[in-house]
């Protein structure tokens, strides 16, 4: 017969993201070697400090095009 574990269903579980990447992963070793903060300048004129939402960091959105691009993820 079919049983569930219904007991299960409301338990949290912390993970640190640290602890999922590899410490010899190549990304790693990218943000290690490059200094990926010039971003903030070159992008600065384009945000808006006090009018609407926050944006989405410059930075995050570099690096996932990055991403994209090395492991050929379309999306």
């Amino acid at each position: 017969m079919l049983t569930t574990k219904t007991e299960e269903r409301g338990q949290y579980e912390m993970i640190c993201i640290e602890e999922m990447v590899p410490e010899d992963h190549m990304l790693r070793k990218i943000d290690a070697a490059i200094d990926f903060s010039h971003i903030y300048d070159m992008v600065g004129d384009l945000y808006c400090p006090d009018n609407g939402r926050p944006g989405i960091d410059p930075v995050v959105l570099f690096k996932m095009a990055l991403i994209q691009h090395l492991f050929g993820n379309p999306h």
